[in-house]
C-alpha cells in the first residue's frame, strides 16, 4: 500500500488575519494565500476587504492597493500591467491567469488568490520558476544555423513562412498552462510541459532554423514530449489564447513523419 508524506508547511493554518474596509459602500473580499518560509509557520489565508469605488478594475489593482495601503508585506510579482510580461501569473478562484488582465467583476463572490499550483513557493504569491526556466533553456530557444549568412543580409522568410509562427511566438512564459496540466504536476522532473513544448515547436516551425533534426532528437523521449495526454487545460487557461496542445500534436506528427 502506497503512503504519502506531505512536505513540511503544506497544510493551511486556520490562523488567517482579517482586514476590514470600514464605511465602504461597495466591498469586495479577497482571500489571499500567505506563506513566509523564513517564519517557520504554516501557510494561511488572509482576508482583505477592498472598496471598489476606490480601486482600479483589475485584480492586480487590488493587490497593489492592498500592498500600498494595508499590508506592505504582501509579496507578488508584477511588471507591465498589460498582459505582456507574464509576471503576475497566479491562480484566481481556481483558474490560472494574469492578475493584470483579469477584471474583478469577472470573478464571482469572494476572490481567492493563490500562487500557481504545484510549484515551490518563494513567498506568498511568488512561485519558484528555477526549474521552469532550466527546462526552457534546455530546448535552446534561439535560432540555430549551420550555413553562413552573406555579410550585411538577414535570413529572410516569405509571408507564408512567417505566418506559421503565429500562435507560437506570442507565448509570454507565464507558466499558466504548464501549472494547469496534471501530467506536468506529476512528471515535471522529466516532462517539459505545455509552455516549453510550445516554445520548442516555435523553433521547429521556423523556416530559418537549420537544426530541426537535432531538435526532434532531443524531444523523442518517453517523458519529455509524450506525457501530453491532450487534457487541454493548457489551452483553456492561456491568457494569450494560444493552444500548446496543438503545437505538441504537430511536434508528434513531425516525429512520426520522419520515420516513414
Amino acid at each position: 500500500m502506497a503512503t504519502f508524506t506531505l512536505p513540511k508547511n503544506s497544510k493551511i493554518s486556520g490562523k488567517g488575519r482579517a482586514h476590514r474596509a470600514e464605511g465602504a459602500n461597495r466591498i469586495q473580499k479577497f482571500k489571499i494565500y500567505r506563506y513566509d518560509p523564513d517564519s517557520g509557520e504554516n501557510p494561511r489565508y488572509d482576508t482583505f476587504e477592498i472598496d471598489l469605488d476606490d480601486c482600479g478594475p483589475m485584480v492586480l489593482d487590488a493587490l497593489i492597493k492592498i500592498k500600498n495601503e494595508i499590508d506592505p508585506t504582501l509579496t507578488f510579482r508584477r511588471s507591465c500591467r498589460e498582459g505582456i510580461c507574464g509576471s503576475c501569473s497566479m491562480n484566481l478562484n481556481g483558474k490560472n491567469g494574469l492578475a493584470c488582465t483579469t477584471a474583478i467583476e469577472d470573478l464571482k463572490g469572494e476572490i481567492r488568490i493563490t500562487p500557481l499550483p504545484h510549484m515551490d513557493v518563494v513567498k506568498d504569491l511568488v512561485p519558484d520558476f528555477t526549474h521552469f526556466y532550466a527546462q526552457y533553456a534546455s530546448i535552446r530557444p534561439w535560432l540555430q544555423t549551420v550555413s553562413t549568412t552573406p555579410s550585411g543580409k538577414e535570413r529572410l522568410q516569405s509571408p507564408e513562412q512567417r505566418e506559421k509562427l503565429d500562435g507560437l511566438y506570442e507565448c509570454i512564459l507565464c507558466a499558466c498552462c504548464s501549472t494547469a496540466c496534471p501530467s506536468y504536476w506529476w512528471n515535471s522532473d522529466k516532462f517539459l510541459g505545455p509552455a516549453i513544448l510550445l516554445q520548442a515547436y516555435r523553433w521547429l516551425a521556423d523556416s530559418r532554423d537549420e537544426m530541426t533534426g537535432e531538435r526532434l532528437d532531443q524531444l523523442e523521449d518517453p517523458f519529455r514530449l509524450y506525457r501530453c495526454h491532450t487534457i487541454m487545460n493548457c489551452a483553456n487557461v492561456c491568457p494569450k489564447g494560444l493552444n500548446p496542445a496543438k503545437a505538441i500534436a504537430e511536434t508528434k506528427k513531425m516525429l512520426a513523419e520522419r520515420q516513414i
